[in-house]
Formats: C-alpha cells, structure tokens, sequence
C-alpha cells in the first residue's frame, strides 16, 4: 500500500506540474519542456529519445531528412563529399488565376441528370465527362543547395557517419570522420526567423573548405556579392502537359518566363576567424580553411493570393530575400538555434506518449532496421515515433500564414511530382488535418481555413455558372490559385462537387475542440453558410421523396449497372448524403452557438434534413456505398468513402445507432486491410471509432512496411527510411492519418461525452501514458494506465464544461471548471480538484 501511494502521489505531482506549465504557457496549451532524462510517472527511466537514425547517406530522395518551418522546407541527404539540399517555398507553382467556370456545364447538367432519372447510369457516365474541368496547376521545387567539400572527404571513416532528425528539437544532424578529423553538420528551419540554418564545423583548426552554389530545373540565373548568393528564377504560366513524359528535358520547353510566379533564393556564409570566403565565377562562393562555416539561407516568390496576377504583384521577391538575410544578421548561431527552439517547442512539447516498456536495440539500430524488424518485434516506442513524427511534420509545413500542407506537405524534388503535389479533396488534404486538434497543434489548422475562404470566392462563381446555384463549391482537385471546377478527364473521380462540404466540416470540428466562438463567428459561420447554402440548391426531390444529390460518385470508385455494364455516376451516394448530414447538423449547431436559429437559412436546413434519405445497408449486411445496391467490381478499392459518418463524421455511433455501426464493421472487413497508406491509417480510425482495439492496433502495425523506392510498385502502403508513408510513391497524408487514428485509439469526445481508452490494445501496450491530447468541448486530457487498465487521469478545461467521462462501459457525469485541475481515479471518481 505504501509503494501505491507513493505512486499517486509522484503522479499528482507530475500532473500537476503538467497541466500548470499548460494553463501558463500560450493561451493555456504548453506542457513541459521534455527532456532526453524525462521519468515515466512511476520512476522508471523514460530516456527514449525521438530520433529518426540513418546509417549511411541518402540513395535515394526517401531516404533524405525533412526539414521546415511552414514556408521554407528541405530535404537533406547527408552526403560526405558532397552535400544536397531539396529547397522547398510552399508558393513556387506554375500557372496564373484563371477562371474555374464552365457556361455550356448546366446543359450537360441537365442531361446527365435525364439519364440518371432514367437509371441509364454507363451513359450517364459517358455524358458526365461533358462536366469535367481542367487540371490542376504543379507545385515546383525552388532548386538544390549544392556543398562540395574537398576531395580528402571521399576517404571518410564509414563506422563513423551518423545522421539524425531529432524531433524534440527539429535539428538535423549529419557527422562523419576523416583520418582523426570529426566533422559535424546541424540543420533547422526557423519559424521566427524565416531562414535554413547550416552549421558545419570540424575539429582541427583550418580544416574546413568547401563549395556552395545553386541549382534549379526552372528558369533561374545565380550571382555572389560578396559572402552572398542570390538566385532569381521564373515558373511556368502555364503547366506541362499533363501526359508530357518525365524522360523530356521540361527546362529545355520554352515559356515566357515573365508571366508566372517570380521566385529568389539568397544564400549567406559566415565563417570562423582565420577562414575566408570568395566567388568563384561569380556563381559560387568558396569557403576555406575554416573551424565552422555558418549558411543562412531563404526563399521567396512574388505570390501575393489567389487572385492576383503574377505580373501585377508589387512584390520583390529578390529584395525579401536580401532583406531577411539582412535582418537576422545581428544574431549568432546559438542566438538563431534558440530562437528555433522556443518557438517550436512550444508546439511539439505540448503531447507525450509512452506505449510500455520499448525495445533494447532502440539506441542502435537506423529507423530503417527497426521499420524492417517490426513485424517481428512490435516495439511500441516506434509507434510513438511515428505518431511524433505526424506533429512534426505538420508544424513543419503547416503555420498561421503559410499555404496548406499539400499532397507532400511541403517537400518536393520534382518539377512532375506525382498528382501535381496539388492538395486533393476527396480524402488527402481533410486527412493532412485530422490529427491537428486532437493532437493539439490546432494552430496549424489555420491556413485550412484561409485556403477555404479562397476556394469560397472562385467557389462561388463555380456554383452560379456550371451549376445555376447559389453558395460556393469546391470539386477534388484543387490547387494555389484555388481551382474549384472538375478536374479533367473521366466522371468517377473529376465529378465530385463535395469537396468543399468536406472541408466546412473542418470549421465546425475546430470550434467544438476549441470553443472559439470568434473563430466561428468570423471565419467557421461564413464558410458554412455559403457551403449550406449550395448544398440546399444541389439537392433535387427524387421520385421516391427524398432528397438527392445527381450526379453523384462515390469517389474513384466503380460499380456495375443493372445492364452489365462499367459505370460511375447515380445519384446520392452513401458519401454525398453522410457530408450533407454533417454540414447541417454543423451549421444548425453553430446557429445555436451564435444566436442565428431564426434565420431563413437554418429553416430551410431542418426541412431538408427531414427529407434526407436514411444509411441503407446491403443485402449482405455491409454499408450501402451508392443509393441502389449495385454490384462492386473491386471489393478491396482503396477508399472507405461510405463509412464516412462513422469517421471523421458523426451521424453513426455505436450508442446511437448499433446497427449501422455493425454495418460499417462488416464493410471494413468485406474492404479488406490492403491498401496505400491513407486508407490504412484511415480504417484503423474507424476501427478505433468501434472501439475494436484489435482491428485498429492489426491497421496501424500494417503501416511498418519498409518500402524500396526502386521497386515501390511491388507494395502497398508502407514507409520510406525517412518514415515518409508510401501510396506509393510518397504521400504525407498517411502520415498524418496515423497519429490521427493513434489518437482516436487513446481518446475519442463529443461536446458533452469524452470515451478514455476505447480501442487501446492492452495485450500490445499494457502500460503507457499519454499527456496533452485534446478533447471537445477545450479540455485537455491526461492518462495513465498498467497492465491494460487505466490507473489515473487528469482533465483541464479552458471554461466550465459538463462532461460524461467513459470507461469500459461505465460512466460518470462531470462538471469542469476552468484553472482547475479534476484528477480521477480508475473508477472514474474525482479524487481531488486543485486549484491551478
């Protein structure tokens, strides 16, 4: 008894200290500064440090190291004798704005919908095509950082090299020695600062000499003034085309280069006294006999929004350049690295997670080793490292006032990157945010919804000219300038006019995670209301009374006809009708919230939702995916469109409707587990949803394949060395659907109910803790478990909130009060409530 109390009371402490540093640092959401020593919360040594390791350099682009700070990014390969930076600006695209209309779309509208109505669904799938758009424009890379070190290098001690990202600290490490000389690179992206740093030092005096220059596959010219380079370059007005093979030469197709977007990129080497720096040609400086060599280098591109012309853009990309190199020159390395640290910190440090005890080899095997060995081991510390890395990577690419992650985040090395790189909105930009709340980084969710109010302007115009409707739209491929028509090409995956529903989803989570109520007023409301107000016009009365969306896909998905034949365009699939459940429930509730109930537009939503057609279930038991119950060529398709009101939506819950949601489960095991990375993390988050531990836990242990980037055709899903998720080829969305679905395992909410372990795997992670994730209703969550069983938690809640608190069937009704914390027991009972 008294190694028990012992243990509470080093556990109320460690909360307590928690949920202070929370409460006091950001608006209430920071927790401790971890350290390398952190201690689990019953003594044992937690020194687990969160590291992606590399044995050797870069092969190949997936094996190189992710860097960035939202804007800026790069991938570092770690080479000896030569060393290569991926530059990234999250703005460098090709094309200009353009006009996503289509005027001849509503007649072919109102064919298709004529063949629909008469079940003729293969042609209408043929006329369908008559409503496809245009493609999507390109994200660019800015070009290479090239370092060439001297020729000594190429002799390198190979036990020696080491190469890390440290995602405690988000530095980059690199180190290596040659004869009894150790050399040592550090890399970060800072937030504050705006700059990629490089330091890179030696331990003899003098030793240090190298290269550094410029290279890009757009259009650019490079010069040096003195210490400095500075590269101008120029991206196409208009995209390659679409089919152009990758084996042409794209720099050598002319285009007039003063018509796209404007980009610069300047470069800065300091060096240690005794060293010198000098132009060579006068397109590379060349650094010699240095103890260190500091690089500060930044990106810029004339974008100035959506809507405005490259040409007509008053901004001077080369002189944002110069001038930010200008205005951190005042500060030292140490003071640039701390400056990094604390802003990023602030982030990161705000979730811990510990999975049980880890595994002994964790030290000294490379990431790759302990991908490859997983099947075997299931060591839980790399599920934490992967779930870590998802947070990473968003703060890395995602902050107030940049662009939206894309289909890569931010990292690119080609100017063809698969599927444009563009942001697709029929799964892979709503899951690049899945994790944002509930891993409490919702900051990062910030430029979702300035993009949505872009989309919303174009989105508009879409509406009223192919579609005769009022309200905005948005369809599954979009892109900077906030391309909101159909893509090109065939109807099963250029016809979804749902994506920007989707996303208003988003506005509504937000605020329900945050309590925000300035936020929905200003910015969630706004999008609601225009979205809701397409949908209201979208939808048509069908002949058996309800309500329907036609045309309607369910996305990138096929079925056979009645006659036989291949087709893909019905009316309300399964996914039109479970969005368009979610958008009213949101707007509805966000009226309550603001005061609008009496507002036309909220009349006319509770009539319609009056009339919307039910979830219907197949003859086999499963989720209905289209309106009829069409035969399914492909069985194991990728997507899991139809099982979107259980997740990421609402309208399915086992307390609510069990019979649904023993349908979705026989959907998911009629799906199979195959599949890219996306659609595996996106079922183990159903799984978790059903509270089914074993399903989730076998989904997200699917993942730890080790990919070969050579050979990437022969799998499914997987990881690349750099723990990059496959499709393949990459696709950052899977890695952020993983700690999404990590965090749905752990914790699950509504506004008035928070469900503690629904889906944990307690034979896989008997004892662990988790500290920081957020719930709804703005509370901060807490817990500790052994042996499979929850021990403690602590909840905090930024206003006075009643909660029903769920665990393994029981219940208890709570009420929060802010600057408190409320400590609970393994039944549920509050132990004690302190002030903060």
């Amino acid at each position: 008894m008294a190694e028990k109390s012992s243990f509470f009371a080093h556990f109320t402490i460690l909360l307590i200290i928690l949920i202070i540093t929370i409460t006091c640092c950001e608006g209430g959401r920071n927790p401790v500064r971890r350290s390398s020593g952190r201690t689990l919360m019953d003594g044992h040594d937690l020194s687990r440090p969160l590291k992606l390791t590399f044995a050797g350099p870069s092969r190949n682009w997936t094996d190189a190291i992710p860097i960035g700070n939202g804007r800026l990014g790069a991938t570092i390969w770690g080479g000896v004798s030569s060393e290569t930076l991926n530059i990234n600006e999250d703005t460098i695209w090709t094309g200009v704005p353009a006009d996503y209309t289509n005027p001849n779309a509503p007649e072919a509208l109102a064919q298709v919908r004529k063949l629909v109505d008469e079940r003729k669904y293969p042609e209408a799938t043929s006329e369908a095509v008559k409503l496809s758009g245009h493609p999507s424009d390109v994200y660019q890379l800015v070009g290479d950082l090239n370092l060439q070190f001297d020729s000594s290098h190429r002799k390198y001690t190979q036990a020696s090299y080491h190469r890390e990202l440290d995602l405690e600290t988000a530095l980059a490490k690199v180190s290596y020695s040659v004869g009894a000389v150790e050399f040592s690179r550090e890399f970060f992206a800072s937030h504050p600062d705006q700059v990629i740093v490089l330091k890179i030092s030696s331990s003899k005096p003098g030793s240090l000499s190298f290269k550094a220059s410029f290279d890009s596959d757009l259009h650019h010219h490079s010069e040096t003034k003195g210490n400095q380079i500075l590269m101008q370059g120029s991206c196409r007005p208009k995209r390659l085309p679409v089919n152009l093979s990758k084996s042409i030469n794209a720099t050598n197709i002319p285009y007039d280069d003063h018509k796209g977007l404007q980009f610069a990129a300047a470069l800065e080497v300091r060096v240690s006294s005794g060293g010198s720096v000098s132009s060579l040609g006068g397109k590379k400086l060349s650094v010699e006999k240095a103890d260190w060599a500091v690089l500060v280098l930044t990106a810029a591109s004339n974008f100035d929004g959506p809507f405005t012309m490259p040409v007509d853009s008053k901004r001077d990309p080369s002189k944002e350049c110069v001038d930010r190199i200008s205005s951190v020159q005042r500060y030292s390395y140490s003071d640039l690295y701390g400056r990094h640290l604390g802003d990023y910190q602030k982030l990161f440090n705000r979730v811990s997670l510990q999975l049980s005890g880890g595994n002994n080899k964790t030290e000294a095997a490379s990431t790759a080793e302990r991908v490859r060995s997983f099947r075997k081991d299931e060591d839980p510390s790399l599920v934490e490292l992967l779930f870590q890395y998802g947070r990473y990577l968003l703060i890395s690419s995602s902050r107030p006032g940049t662009q939206v992650a894309n289909l890569q985040g931010i990292w690119n090395r080609d100017i063809q990157p698969p599927w444009d790189g563009a942001p697709h909105l029929n799964i892979n930009l709503q899951m690049n945010y899945w994790h944002s709340l509930p891993a409490n980084i919702m900051e990062c969710q910030e430029p979702l919804f300035d993009y949505m109010s872009a989309l919303a302007i174009n989105g508009r115009k879409t509406a009223q000219v192919n579609y005769g409707a009022s309200g905005w739209v948005a369809h599954q491929v979009s892109d900077i300038w906030a391309k909101t028509s159909p893509d090109r090409g065939e109807a099963v995956w250029a016809l979804w006019p749902m994506g920007g529903a989707w996303l208003c989803t988003h506005a509504w989570e937000h605020y329900t995670y945050t309590m925000d109520k300035e936020f929905l007023k200003k910015k969630g409301y706004p999008l609601l209301e225009g979205c809701t107000s397409f949908l209201l016009d979208w939808l048509i009365k069908g002949k058996d009374g309800y309500l329907q969306t036609s045309p309607s896909t369910s996305p990138e998905h096929m079925f056979t006809a009645p006659d036989g034949k291949p087709a893909s365009v019905s009316y309300s699939s399964t996914m039109d009708i479970a969005i368009v459940k979610e958008v009213f429930s949101a707007i509805v509730s966000a009226s309550e919230v603001l005061g609008k109930t009496n507002d036309t537009l909220i009349a006319k939503v509770i009539a319609a939702q009056a009339n919307l057609p039910p979830t219907r279930l197949s003859k086999d038991g499963s989720i209905m995916e289209w309106a009829e119950d069409f035969e399914d060529p492909e069985v194991h398709h990728r997507h899991v469109s139809h099982l979107f009101g259980l997740f990421p939506g609402h309208s399915i819950t086992l307390e609510k409707s069990p019979e649904l949601a023993k349908a979705v489960e026989v959907s998911l095991k009629k799906r199979g587990e195959e599949g890219p990375g996306w659609s595996t993390t996106w079922k183990a988050a159903l799984w978790a949803r059903l509270h089914n531990s074993e399903h989730a836990y076998r989904l997200v242990t699917h993942i730890f394949d080790l990919v070969d980037p050579l050979n990437e055709r022969n799998y499914e899903g997987g990881l690349y060395t750099n723990l990059f998720t496959a499709h393949p080829p990459f696709q950052i969305d899977a890695n952020f659907g993983f700690s999404a679905a990590v965090a749905e395992m752990l914790v699950q909410s509504t506004t008035k109910d928070l469900y503690l372990l629904p889906a944990l795997p307690a034979d896989k992670w008997p004892n662990g803790y988790v500290k920081g994730l957020r719930a709804r209703g703005g509370v901060t969550v807490n817990i500790r478990w052994m042996e499979g069983s929850l021990v403690e938690f602590g909840l905090v809640s930024e206003q006075s909130v009643s909660t029903r608190i769920v665990y393994r069937g029981n219940s208890v009704a709570s009420t929060l009060s802010p600057g408190k914390l409320f400590t609970f027991d393994k039944d549920l009972r509050c132990i004690r409530t302190e002030k903060l």
